[in-house]
C-alpha cells in the first residue's frame, strides 16, 4: 500500500510537507500542491479514512442540500455548474460530498436531523426553499453552513452578481436605442428581486417612462408560460421592441411563439436570456444573454465550507460575490434614432 513517504520520496520533499497538501494547507507553493496531487494520483494513494478521522475529529463528507421545486434537479445548467466545481475542488483536499434528503432509508427526519446522523462537517445549501423552517434549523445550529444566492448571517454565501448581470444587459440593451422593453422575471426569489431591482434602476437612468417598463411573472425554466406571457406582450397596445427572459432555457418558449407570430429576430423584435447555458451557444441568432462564473461560485463555495469546517475557533462568515459576462450575441438589435 502507497503511505504518505512513499509520496514524499517520489516527490522528493518531505512528508510533513505533503501531509499539508493533503489536509489543505496554504503555506505550501501551487507548483508543490501540483506536483503532489499528481503523483498521489499516479501512485494510487489512498488515505486512511478511519484514521485521519480520529486525528482530526472529522469524518471528511460534506453535505449537499438542493431540493428542486421545478423538478429539473441536476439537469439544470447553472447547479450542475456549481456542484461540479464544488466536487471537484472539495475531492481535491481530501473531501467527499453526499446530498441529503427529508427520508433516508424512509425514515422522516429534518435536514439538519440528518446531518447528524450521516456526520456531516458541514453543508452546502445550494437550492432550496428558504423560508422552509427545516431549512432556518439548519442554519442557525452549529454546523459550518455556505449557501449559494440567499444570505444568511449566521454563515458563508456565495452569490452570482444579479443585480450587476441585469444592469450590464440592461445597458447593452438601452444603448441599443431600446426604450419599450419588457421583463419576464420568474419566481419571487431573492434572485429574481435583485434583478428586478435592477432592471427598474436602470430603466430610470435611462429616462424610460415607467409605462415603457413592462414586467410580467413567470416561472424559471419555463417555455410554456415564457410563450403564452410573450404572445400576450405582442398582442398588447404597446409592443415592446426588447423582450427579457427569467433563463435561456425559459426563453426557447418566447423565440418559438415570436417565430409562429410571424416575428423575425432580431430585425421585428429583440429578445436576451440569463445564464449563458450551453443553448446561448447552439441557438441561431446566437442569444444576447449574461454568463454566471458557475465554476467560480462552485469552487470558492468549496473553499469557504472546508475553511469553516477546519477553523472553526477563527471562523468569521464571508460573504463573496460573482460578477457574470455580458454576451451580446446577436438576437439584440440596433435601432435607429
Amino acid at each position: 500500500m502507497v503511505t504518505l513517504k512513499d509520496i514524499a520520496a517520489a516527490c522528493g520533499i518531505s512528508r510533513a510537507t505533503v501531509s499539508k497538501v493533503m489536509n489543505g494547507y496554504d503555506d505550501v507553493s501551487q507548483e508543490t500542491i501540483q506536483m503532489v496531487r499528481a503523483k498521489t494520483e499516479e501512485m494510487g494513494y489512498l488515505p486512511n479514512l478511519a484514521a485521519r478521522s480520529l486525528k482530526t475529529n472529522r469524518t471528511y463528507n460534506l453535505g449537499i442540500l438542493f431540493s428542486d421545486e421545478l423538478g429539473s434537479g441536476l439537469k439544470h445548467e447553472y447547479f450542475t455548474g456549481i456542484l461540479n466545481s464544488f466536487k471537484k475542488d472539495a475531492e481535491e483536499r481530501g473531501y467527499s460530498i453526499t446530498f441529503i434528503s427529508d427520508r433516508p432509508g424512509g425514515r422522516q427526519m429534518t435536514f439538519l436531523e440528518q446531518c447528524y446522523y450521516r456526520n456531516f462537517d458541514g453543508v452546502l445549501i445550494a437550492c432550496v426553499d428558504y423560508n422552509d423552517e427545516r431549512v432556518r434549523e439548519l442554519v442557525t445550529s452549529d454546523l459550518p453552513i455556505v449557501t449559494t444566492d440567499y444570505v444568511f448571517a449566521e454563515c458563508s454565501a456565495v452569490m452570482s452578481d444579479n443585480a450587476g448581470g441585469m444592469r450590464t444587459l440592461m445597458e447593452y440593451i438601452c444603448n441599443s436605442g431600446h426604450r419599450r422593453i419588457a421583463y419576464i422575471h420568474g419566481e419571487m426569489t431573492a434572485v429574481t428581486r435583485h434583478r428586478l431591482a435592477s432592471f427598474y434602476k436602470c430603466c430610470d437612468d435611462f429616462g424610460i417612462a415607467s409605462a415603457d417598463c413592462i414586467v410580467e411573472k413567470s416561472r424559471y425554466r419555463d417555455p410554456a408560460s415564457a410563450a403564452e406571457l410573450t404572445k400576450k406582450l405582442m398582442n398588447g397596445r404597446k409592443r415592446p421592441t426588447c423582450i427579457l427572459y427569467p433563463d435561456d432555457y425559459a426563453l426557447v418558449g418566447g423565440m418559438n411563439c415570436l417565430e409562429q407570430m410571424g416575428y423575425r429576430i432580431p430585425d421585428d423584435v429583440s429578445i436576451a436570456g440569463y445564464d449563458g447555458s450551453h443553448l446561448s451557444e447552439i441557438l441561431r441568432p446566437r442569444l444576447t444573454t449574461v454568463s454566471q462564473d458557475t465554476e467560480e461560485i462552485g469552487k470558492i463555495a468549496a473553499r469557504l465550507l472546508i475553511d469553516a469546517v477546519e477553523n472553526r475557533r477563527t471562523w468569521i462568515p464571508k460573504h463573496v460575490t460573482v460578477p457574470g459576462r455580458l454576451i451580446s450575441g446577436e438576437t439584440v438589435s440596433r435601432l435607429d434614432g
